[in-house]
C-alpha cells in the first residue's frame, strides 16, 4: 500500500462493480422497495456540477437504503429529443441520432467515472423507437379518452426557424435563438385536455406531504383557481354580440368604467371594421401581439391601450363604458376581456389615470365613517367593505353583495358563478425533425385517422437533411408524408408535427421498472410493485411543467386503470445551485469546473464528499477550491488510518472483558457517530451534517491512538472501529470504502453490508460537565453524575469556594436548571 491512490482504487472497483452489476435490481417481495430517481439529463455531452451534485445525491441514499435492506431501483436514463440536438447535428454535420448517441456515451462514461450505483440494465433513451413507440402509444390513449385533440390556436412563429416558440423564448418581439421577429400565426395545434384535470391536479397537492412547500405554492399559483362571476356586457349597435369577462369581485360591477381587449380577440377586428379608428386600432393590435406575453404582463411594463370607437352596456346600471385595446390582456387567459374598475383595483386604477378614464368608488372601506361619501377616502381601495353607489345593492357586505349580483344576474341571463383556472390546455405540437411523431394520418375520406396500434411506432425518416442552416421539420421528407389511409386505403398524409418533449419525460419513470418489455409501455406487476418513486431529485426549475405533466399522465394512466398510484412521486428534493466567485457557473463568466476535471486530479470520491459537505442539499452552494483540498485531504487521513491498522497484527484480548475511560470515550463517539449519520441521511438529508460526524469520528480515532500506546491499545475494539468507520463512509466515498474494507480483510462488498446500529447504552455517560452561571455570567464548572435533580446540582453549585463567595449576603430569586447543561442562579 502506498498511500491514497484514487486513480488505481476508482476505476478497479467501477470494473468490479460493473462486472457484477452489483445494483442490478428485481421484483423481491419479500423486501420493503425503494424508488430512488434523479431527473434524467438530457445529453449535451458534458456533465457539469449541478450534474455531479444531484447524482452524488441520489446516490448516497440508494446505497444507505441498500444497507439497510431495502430492495432499491436506481435507474438512469437520456431525455434525448429536442431542438438542440438538431443545432448540434448543423454545427458538426452530422445527424441528431448519431450526435445524440455519442453524448449518451461520453455522459455514460463519466457518470460510471462518478461510481453512481445505477442499474445500467434498466437505461432508456427517448429517442429510441423502443421508447417514443409508446410515447405515441400515449397519445393514442389520450385520444381514444377524449383528452387529445385538435384546433386552430394563435401561436409564437419564428419565420426564420420555421417553429413555434414558447412564451419564454419570445425576448422583446425576437426569437431567442436567431433574433429574428417573432410573427403571431393561427395554426391547426394538438392539444392534451389537461384542464379536465385542474381540480385533481390542485387538490390532490395536499396529498404529497413530503414536498417543498414552495413547489406547492408554485404549482397551485400554476393552475391558478379562481371562483366568481362570468358577467356578459351587451356592446352598444351590436346587439347581436356580448363580451363576457370574469371577475372574483362581482359587488364592484357598478364600478366598472371601462373595458379591455386582448389585441388577439375575435372580435376586435368587426368592432372596428369600417371605422376611422380601423387602422390605426389594428397597427397597435399588431404591434403588441409581437410582444411575448411574459414582457405583456410584467409587472414593470408599462400598460397601454387605445381606445377602439365601441361602448359596452353594464347589464346592471345600463351605463355605456368605452371599450379599449391593450398589451396587458392575455387571450389565452380568461375570456381575452376584462372589466376595469381603477377605484378598487390597483392595475386598473394606474391605467385609467394615465388615460384619462373615470374613477368610480363602490366599496366603502370598514374603517370609513357611515356618512362618508365614497370619493373622499383614499383610492384605490381594494379591499372588502360595504357597497356604495351600487343602486338596490347599497348598504350590502362585499360577499354578500357579489352572491346577490351573480345572483341577479343569473336571473337576467347575463352572468353567471363560475370556476376558472389559470391553467391552459398542454399544447403539444412542435414543428420539428427531432421528436417523437404524433401518430395521425389525415385522409380526404376518412377525415383524422389514428394511427393503428400494429403500425407504430410511426418512424422518423432516416436520414435528416443537414443541408441548410436547420434540420427541416418533418413536413420536408416526402416519403414521411405520404401514406395510405389504414381504413379505406387511399392516399393520405402524415401529421408532420413531432410532439414536445415534456411527453417523453412524463411517464419515463414507469419504463424504468421494465424497460426492455416488448408488447407494452411497462410490466403492470413491476409497475404495481415500484411506484410511485420514493423519492425524487431534480432542480427547481422543473417545479412547475415537468412534474405538473407527470402528475397529469399519471392520473391519466390511474383512470385507464393502468396504474394503482395517482401521483409518481411521493416525495421530492428542490436541489440548489452551484456557484463559484458569487455566480452560476457558466462558461460566459469563465468560472466553470468540469467534474473531469475534479476526478483526474483528487477523485470521484474527493469530488463527491465535497459537493455533499459544502451545503445542505437544497441551498445553494458555492464552490470553493480550498474545501475540496480539505475534503482531500480527509480521505488522505482515514487511509492513513487504514494502511497503519494493515501493518498492524490482528485480533487480541480485551482486558478482563473492561473497557478503561479512553475506550468507553471513543466506543461513545462511535455509537453517536452511527445515530448521527443514520438520522442526517434518513430522515433530514443534512449530509453536510452527516459527513461532519464521520469527520468527528476520525478525529476521535487519532486521539485515542496518540494517547494509549500501540500495545495497550484495545484491538477488539479498534477492529470495530475501523470497520464500521468504513461502512459509515461507504455512500459518501465509496471507492475508498470498499477499497478499505478490502484492506481490512474483510469479505465481500462493503455495500452489500447490513447498516451499524448505535448502542444506545454505549451513548450513556456516568458524569457530566455543567456549567454555573450567576445573573446569566459563566462563573464556573463542575462535574455531576449524569441525570443529576435540581437539588443536587443547586448543592454542588453552592459547594463551589467561588459560588459561594458571590451568593454570601444576598437573596436567591430564582435558579434555571437545563439538565445535564447549566444552572443559572439569579440573585439581588
Amino acid at each position: 500500500m502506498k498511500g491514497y491512490d484514487p486513480q488505481t482504487i476508482e476505476p478497479k472497483w467501477q470494473r468490479r462493480w460493473a462486472a457484477e452489476k452489483s445494483d442490478r435490481a428485481s421484483v423481491d417481495l419479500s423486501r420493503p422497495k425503494y424508488y430512488v430517481l434523479e431527473m434524467f439529463p438530457y445529453p449535451s455531452g458534458k456533465l457539469h456540477m449541478g450534474h455531479m451534485r444531484v447524482y452524488s445525491i441520489g446516490d448516497v441514499l440508494a446505497r444507505f437504503l441498500r444497507m439497510r435492506g431495502y430492495n432499491v431501483i436506481h435507474p438512469m436514463g437520456w431525455d434525448a429529443f429536442g431542438l438542440p440536438a438538431e443545432n448540434a447535428a448543423i454545427s458538426n454535420r452530422v445527424s441528431p441520432d448519431e450526435w445524440t448517441e455519442k453524448s449518451v456515451e461520453q455522459m455514460k462514461r463519466q457518470q460510471q467515472r462518478l461510481g453512481v450505483s445505477y442499474d445500467w440494465d434498466k437505461e432508456i433513451n427517448t429517442s429510441s423507437p423502443d421508447y417514443y413507440r409508446w410515447t405515441q402509444w400515449f397519445f393514442l390513449l389520450m385520444y381514444e379518452r377524449g383528452l387529445a385533440y385538435r384546433k386552430r390556436a394563435a401561436v409564437n412563429w419564428c419565420p426564420h426557424c420555421r417553429t413555434v416558440l414558447a412564451n419564454e423564448q419570445v425576448e422583446a418581439g425576437l426569437c431567442w435563438r436567431c433574433e429574428s421577429e417573432v410573427e403571431h400565426r393561427e395554426r391547426e395545434q394538438w392539444f392534451f385536455r389537461i384542464t379536465d384535470y385542474a381540480e385533481r391536479l390542485l387538490n390532490d397537492l395536499s396529498t404529497l406531504e413530503d414536498w417543498p412547500e414552495r413547489v406547492q405554492v408554485m404549482q397551485q399559483n400554476w393552475i391558478g383557481r379562481s371562483e366568481g362571476t362570468e358577467i356578459s356586457f351587451q356592446i352598444k349597435d351590436f346587439p347581436e354580440e356580448s363580451l363576457p369577462v370574469f371577475t372574483t369581485r362581482a359587488d364592484t360591477l357598478f364600478g366598472v368604467t371601462y373595458m379591455v381587449l386582448a389585441p388577439e380577440h375575435p372580435l376586435l377586428p368587426r368592432l372596428v371594421a369600417g371605422t376611422k379608428r380601423e387602422k390605426e386600432v389594428m397597427e397597435f393590435a399588431a404591434r403588441i401581439r409581437r410582444e411575448s406575453e411574459i414582457e405583456r404582463t410584467s409587472e414593470d411594463s408599462p400598460k397601454v391601450g387605445l381606445f377602439t370607437g365601441r361602448y359596452a352596456l353594464n347589464p346592471l346600471s345600463g351605463e355605456a363604458v368605452p371599450i379599449l385595446v391593450g398589451n396587458y390582456v392575455i387571450m389565452t387567459y380568461g375570456t381575452g376581456a376584462v372589466m376595469g374598475v381603477p377605484a378598487h383595483d390597483e392595475r386598473d386604477y394606474l391605467f385609467a389615470r394615465s388615460h384619462n378614464l373615470p374613477v368610480k368608488a363602490v366599496i366603502r372601506p370598514p374603517a370609513a365613517e357611515a356618512g362618508e361619501e365614497g370619493d373622499s377616502f383614499e383610492l384605490p381601495y381594494t379591499g372588502e367593505g360595504l357597497m356604495i353607489n351600487s343602486g338596490e345593492f347599497n348598504g350590502l357586505g362585499s360577499t354578500e353583495g357579489a352572491a346577490a349580483i351573480t345572483k341577479k344576474l343569473q336571473e337576467q341571463g347575463c352572468g353567471r358563478f363560475k370556476i376558472t383556472y389559470r391553467l391552459r390546455d398542454w399544447l403539444i405540437s412542435r414543428q420539428r425533425y427531432w421528436g417523437a411523431p404524433i401518430p395521425v394520418i389525415y385522409c380526404d375520406r376518412c377525415g383524422t385517422v389514428p394511427v393503428p396500434e400494429s403500425d407504430l411506432p410511426v418512424l422518423l425518416p432516416p436520414a435528416a437533411d443537414l443541408s441548410g442552416d436547420r434540420v427541416p421539420p418533418l413536413s420536408h421528407y416526402e416519403s414521411f408524408v405520404h401514406t395510405t389511409c389504414p381504413i379505406c386505403g387511399g392516399e393520405a398524409r402524415r401529421e408532420t408535427d413531432t410532439m414536445d418533449t415534456f411527453i417523453c419525460s412524463s411517464w419515463y419513470f414507469l419504463r424504468y421498472t421494465s424497460p426492455q418489455l416488448q408488447d407494452f409501455p411497462f410490466d403492470r406487476e413491476a409497475a404495481d410493485y415500484w411506484m410511485p418513486v420514493d423519492q425524487y431529485i431534480g432542480g427547481i426549475e422543473h417545479a412547475v411543467l415537468h412534474l405538473l405533466y407527470a402528475r397529469f399522465f399519471t392520473k391519466v394512466l390511474y383512470d385507464a386503470s393502468l396504474v394503482r398510484v395517482e401521483e409518481p412521486f411521493s416525495r421530492l428534493l428542490a436541489q440548489g445551485m452551484v456557484y463559484k466567485d458569487g455566480a452560476k457557473m457558466s462558461k460566459s463568466k469563465g468560472n466553470v469546473v468540469s467534474p473531469d476535471e475534479i476526478v483526474e486530479r483528487y477523485g470521484a470520491d474527493t469530488g463527491r464528499l465535497f459537493i455533499l459537505f459544502a451545503a445542505p442539499p437544497e441551498k445553494d452552494l458555492d464552490w470553493n477550491d480550498q474545501g475540496v483540498e480539505g475534503c482531500h485531504r480527509f480521505l488522505k487521513r482515514v487511509w492513513r488510518l487504514v494502511e497503519e491498522w494493515e501493518k498492524e497484527p490482528r485480533g487480541g484480548e480485551r482486558g478482563a472483558g473492561v473497557l478503561g475511560a479512553a475506550e468507553i470515550e471513543l466506543q461513545r463517539a462511535l455509537h453517536g457517530t452511527i445515530k448521527k449519520v443514520t438520522v442526517d441521511i434518513e430522515e433530514r438529508f443534512n449530509f453536510n451534517t452527516a459527513i461532519s460526524a464521520v469527520m468527528e469520528l476520525v478525529n476521535a480515532i487519532y486521539d485515542y491512538r496518540r494517547g494509549i500506546a500501540g500495545e495497550k491499545q484495545d484491538r477488539v475494539l479498534m477492529e470495530e472501529v475501523f470497520k464500521t468507520l468504513t461502512v459509515l463512509l461507504a455512500p459518501f466515498a465509496p471507492h475508498l470504502a470498499e477499497e478499505a474494507w478490502q484492506a481490512l480483510g474483510c469479505r465481500g462488498s462493503v455495500h452489500k453490508q447490513p447498516w451499524p446500529d448505535y448502542d444506545p447504552a454505549a451513548l450513556a455517560v456516568e458524569e457530566v460537565e455543567i456549567v454555573i452561571q450567576v445573573n446569566g455570567k459563566v462563573r464556573g464548572r463542575m462535574t455531576v453524575p449524569a441525570g443529576a435533580g435540581e437539588e443536587m446540582i443547586m448543592e454542588r453549585a453552592c459547594e463551589q469556594q467561588r459560588i459561594a463567595e458571590l451568593l454570601e449576603g444576598k437573596s436567591v430569586l430564582r435558579r434555571i436548571v437545563v439538565p445535564d447543561k447549566l444552572i443559572n442562579i439569579v440573585i439581588r
